[in-house]
């Protein structure tokens, strides 16, 4: 156990819970924080330019971008507008839009997962397809939440990781097989940003900052799921711990 644990910042969702809004993060993602990469996670309230990023940054040893029920806007790429009761958290955005490339320019580490997947993009300049079966090119990626959870999240679909890329390195694989719960996906890729992983039919679903200074990853399943069972998703947030223990041991003794 390292003595001086990384602060992770994990932004938050807004969601009305009568007769208030409240800023909330799933406990998967914090848990996962916690006991696969060894850190400690702190929830970053979605108040969008009153959290002061140059402030923030300084307390940050690096960011987890959850996943969440809730979709970017898609004004924010330029894309057609969403089809009506598109749940959005326009907070979320303001927060985390602006932050991301504060945080990989800082050199501070990135995981981002699913939602954060695709904030990741569309913060570099990347647009989405909002539903996947639509395009014509891709099936359903999107499980049936009429089904216990545990089947939600199982495994749905094969991915073939690029050789010699971030994640390769990280679990010693070249292809895993993974979870899948999302509607929209990576239309035209960000600036910056090279493929990591590509599922079965051709989805981007994993990335990276290619010129980072630091870790900065993204993936569109969810390795948070019940993490200490799946040995490529701890290897996934050991090596994120890893690089936020390293960023806070470069601050700590600058």
């Amino acid at each position: 156990m390292a003595s001086n644990k990384p602060v992770i910042g994990v932004p938050a969702c807004r969601r009305m819970l009568d007769p208030h809004f409240f800023h909330i993060a799933g406990e998967k993602y914090l848990t996962a924080l916690a006991e696969a990469a060894d850190c400690i996670p702190v929830v970053i309230p979605a108040l969008g330019e009153a959290m002061e990023l140059e402030v923030l940054l300084r307390r940050l040893d690096g960011l987890l971008l959850p996943g969440s029920p809730s979709m970017v806007e898609p004004h924010h790429y330029e894309g057609p507008p969403s089809e009506p009761d598109t749940l959005h958290d326009p907070h979320r955005d303001a927060t985390t839009l602006a932050l991301i490339p504060a945080v990989v320019e800082a050199g501070i580490p990135v995981l981002a997962i699913c939602r954060g997947f695709q904030e990741m993009n569309v913060a570099f300049g990347g647009t989405l397809h909002q539903d996947l079966p639509s395009t014509g090119k891709y099936r359903e990626h999107q499980a049936d939440d009429a089904l216990a959870v545990e089947v939600q999240y199982g495994p749905a679909h094969d991915l073939e990781l690029s050789e010699g890329g971030l994640l390769h390195q990280i679990t010693g694989r070249r292809r895993l097989t993974v979870n899948s719960l999302h509607d929209q996906g990576v239309d035209q890729l960000g600036r910056h940003l090279a493929v990591e992983a590509v599922s079965d039919d051709g989805v981007i679903e994993g990335i990276r900052v290619a010129d980072a200074p630091s870790f900065a990853l993204g993936v569109q399943w969810h390795p948070e799921w019940q993490v200490m069972d799946n040995p490529d998703s701890i290897a996934i947030f050991r090596a994120f711990g890893e690089a936020s223990r390293r960023y806070e041991d470069k601050q700590h003794h600058a």
